[in-house]
């Protein structure tokens, strides 16, 4: 989020930020459900997307905003892969009826992958504890799945590929910005982001017949439940929890959306939480205790893409702490 929004919310007991990073985070699995009650996948993210691009591309108007074209370029692509891809997997998935407890799960599966793909694509080391905690969380959410398939009234099996592709493509997004690190304030990198995509989804649901909204005011309910909590909210609050804390306590606090959304899903939607879930969020738990007790260095992704303490954006964010202090320094790219 843009230096004043997140210092705001920095200004939050810590208890509070964290509660609230889990709950507007665990939103947007819930938004999805609620929306394609009313409307296509495509219908929902289209909507979400221009109310979301034209609010931070009229701040960054005003703001003057310039960015060189191969940060546009970079920003432009991983809008492509980190809101597009993986947000479209996750609201398609909840169109032909997976739990949104099982999408969140599988989506929280994202850094474990992004670890092990880092080690032959970019290098790092990752300790044997590491890999076996991917191979158990996989273990994890093939229960969940599993269980998930066998309830009355399940999704279709395919149905389960789509947030694994979702996942995929947030993960593609975040080995990607670790390579390229492209500028740009938080601000101007989601405004580029979220205009390519809205570019997109509106292209999609214009050529598919689905671009003219429902009447329903629910639909409009489930837009605004997307664009204030699951975008603004739950970037606003990982940005200042990133800040306070670091990026290992956030990546901890993001693996309690999946029992979050799950609770949360049951109650407003009525999905059945089975002994199957349950298991398979404890053998979940597990692989989470493998691989922050692994001993690798931190590495730089968050869920949007991977932009955290070490890229662009989050370094002009603690410059500009640093000038507020009156002790500017300059930052390094």
């Amino acid at each position: 989020m843009e230096h004043g929004k997140a210092h705001t919310f920095r200004s939050l007991p810590p208890l509070l930020l964290a509660a609230g990073l889990v709950v507007m985070w665990s939103s947007g699995f819930v938004g999805a459900e609620l929306g394609t009650a009313y409307a296509p996948a495509t219908t929902l993210l289209a909507w979400r997307f221009m109310a979301v691009a034209a609010l931070l591309a009229a701040w960054c108007l005003w703001r003057r905003a310039r960015m060189p074209r191969r940060d546009l370029a970079a920003h432009a692509v991983l809008g492509l892969l980190s809101q597009a891809g993986f947000l479209y997997g996750v609201v398609a998935a909840a169109q032909v009826g997976v739990a949104a407890g099982t999408s969140a799960l599988v989506a929280a599966l994202q850094p474990l992958v992004a670890t092990a793909l880092a080690v032959p694509l970019l290098g790092e080391r990752v300790r044997p504890r590491q890999l076996a905690g991917l191979a158990t969380g996989l273990a994890g959410v093939g229960l969940v799945v599993y269980a998930d398939l066998l309830r009355p009234g399940a999704a279709p099996w395919w149905g389960y590929l789509l947030p694994f592709g979702a996942m995929l493509s947030l993960v593609a997004a975040t080995l990607l910005e670790r390579r390229v690190r492209p500028g740009g304030s938080l601000v101007e990198a989601l405004a580029v982001q979220c205009t390519v995509s809205a570019v997109l989804f509106t292209g999609l649901a214009a050529g598919t017949g689905t671009l003219a909204p429902p009447a329903e005011p629910g639909f409009w309910a489930a837009v605004a439940w997307v664009v204030v909590l699951s975008t603004l909210g739950g970037y606003g609050l990982y940005w200042a929890n990133l800040a306070r804390t670091g990026v290992t306590r956030v990546s901890a606090l993001l693996y309690l959306t999946p029992p979050t959304t799950l609770v949360w899903s049951w109650l407003m939607f009525g999905d059945p939480v089975g002994p199957g879930a349950l298991a398979g969020m404890a053998v979940c738990t597990v692989a989470v205790v493998l691989v922050s007790t692994g001993g690798v260095k931190e590495s730089a992704e968050g869920p949007d893409g991977g932009r955290t303490a070490g890229s662009a954006p989050a370094r002009a964010y603690r410059q500009g702490r640093r000038e507020r202090r009156g002790r500017p320094r300059p930052a390094h790219h």
